[in-house]
């Protein structure tokens, strides 16, 4: 189940915020537990199964690390449990990617499993290795709860797509907490803000970008509008979910980091990896590139540690060979600009055009993404330069509306044009515009719109 969908916006939303408010304080975190397993479990009892195991493997390696005295205890536990989640998420998301490109290597027939990959298992599989690794580090005291540390991996808001959350963050969260109203009506905004990213730009986009990246011949300005279509749909389908998820969490009493930052405003590719998917970012640096040695150990090692960790970056979205070109693409973007010792300038003329550039560089990474195959993708590239004769059916005013107002918004102006606004104005505008935007969107569901969701398959 995911937010966009009528099922639980009429149906799921209203029974876990009635039943959640019913409850006296202390049956909450449980109710929460039993709806979020159910909320998973909708997607089929294997899958939950699967989860479950992965939760109870964490919380006992937890434990055991809580009681190991000595340190090659400790790191066979931690062993352990890199093991278990590695090899899961190994055996459902690469095992068939790999057995195929050995065949095709080495001209073998060897039989290629065919797994159907667990929804939300790259998300909630970082966030059981963050509890481990944070315990181990001595960064977290251990959770002799097995029913908290299952609400920390599976509460439903952030299971299925993120926002990816470190154990410190909401541990203490769990264990105590305040709802309020203001808090309650913070959390409506923001989930309704989100609604309409993804229903009203990116499921109107993704028709147009899905078009270009389907049809052969296509004019060099239609391969820039699918390119540019594509980003914008990945984009607001993302942060939008991303705001859906901190929204209901703030309704429930949880306060989440934020996700997205304005990301195709970035000065550097490294920037726009600050502004981009920050959780997971943050989750291979403080995991992976500092661990590493980040950039202390020489430009030699900095550069292959980046290297390293957007190959990392790539293999996480997927197992397909443009995934790992797309990760390795800005791994070698990041290690040019620290062999070139690049800073940006701070004259605007030329922070524009920085800004310019960088934005260029993302929609080639998007192109690649988004191809089915790398021959795809050199295709597409080479028709944004000498395209065909072909153009976009799916350009009807509306997407053109869409295309227009989601660059508005991916810019830096609304942000500004509503600070400039008085907060008490603010707030009245929001009175209006919120039950307006959560009516459009369920109008637009209910009448059957496309509704894809890219990150429904990480």
């Amino acid at each position: 189940m995911v937010f966009s969908t009528m099922t639980f916006l009429t149906i799921a939303l209203p029974l876990v915020l009635g039943v959640y408010y019913l409850l006296p304080r202390r049956l909450r975190n449980g109710w929460l537990l039993v709806f979020s397993l159910a909320f998973y479990g909708w997607g089929g009892p294997a899958y939950l199964a699967l989860m479950l195991v992965s939760i109870t493997c964490n919380y006992l390696c937890g434990l055991g690390l809580g009681r190991a005295g000595s340190t090659g205890a400790r790191r066979g536990l931690l062993a352990l449990a890199l093991a278990v989640n590695l090899g899961a998420l190994f055996a459902f998301k690469y095992l068939g990617f790999c057995a195929a490109t050995v065949n095709r290597l080495l001209g073998l027939d060897w039989a290629v499993p065919r797994l159907t990959l667990p929804i939300g298992i790259s998300f909630y599989t970082f966030q059981a290795l963050s509890y481990v690794i944070d315990v181990y580090r001595g960064d977290a005291p251990v959770q002799r709860s097995w029913a908290r540390l299952a609400l920390y991996i599976t509460f439903f808001p952030q299971l299925i797509a993120g926002p990816i959350l470190r154990y410190d963050v909401v541990e203490p969260q769990i264990a105590s907490r305040h709802e309020t109203l203001e808090g309650f009506w913070y959390g409506l905004k923001r989930f309704a803000m989100g609604l309409g990213k993804k229903v009203l730009i990116a499921n109107t986009v993704a028709v147009v970008a899905d078009e270009a990246f389907s049809t052969a011949g296509l004019s060099a300005a239609g391969a820039w509008v699918g390119a540019l279509a594509y980003a914008l749909q990945i984009l607001f389908d993302f942060s939008g979910y991303s705001d859906m998820a901190i929204g209901l969490g703030a309704m429930f009493g949880f306060t989440y980091p934020e996700n997205f930052n304005a990301p195709y405003t970035a000065v550097t590719v490294r920037d726009f990896w600050r502004r981009w998917h920050i959780s997971l970012s943050t989750w291979f640096r403080d995991y992976l590139y500092i661990p590493l040695g980040g950039s202390r150990a020489g430009r030699g090692r900095h550069v292959l540690n980046l290297l390293i960790v957007f190959f990392a970056t790539g293999i996480w979205h997927g197992a397909g060979f443009t995934y790992l070109v797309w990760g390795l693409y800005y791994g070698a973007l990041s290690a040019l600009g620290v062999l070139l010792g690049y800073r940006p300038s701070e004259r605007m003329p030329v922070h524009a055009a920085q800004r310019a550039l960088t934005l260029l560089f993302v929609l080639v990474g998007w192109v690649v993404f988004r191809a089915e195959s790398m021959t795809a993708a050199l295709a597409y590239l080479k028709g944004m330069v000498a395209g065909g004769g072909r153009g976009l059916y799916t350009l009807t005013p509306r997407a053109v509306g869409a295309l227009a107002l989601g660059c508005l918004l991916s810019s830096s102006l609304p942000r500004r044009a509503l600070n400039a606004v008085k907060p008490e104005w603010r707030e009245r505008l929001s009175l209006a515009a919120v039950p307006a935007l959560l009516m459009l969107c369920m109008l637009s569901l209910a009448s059957g719109a496309y509704n894809p969701f890219i990150y429904f398959q990480f």
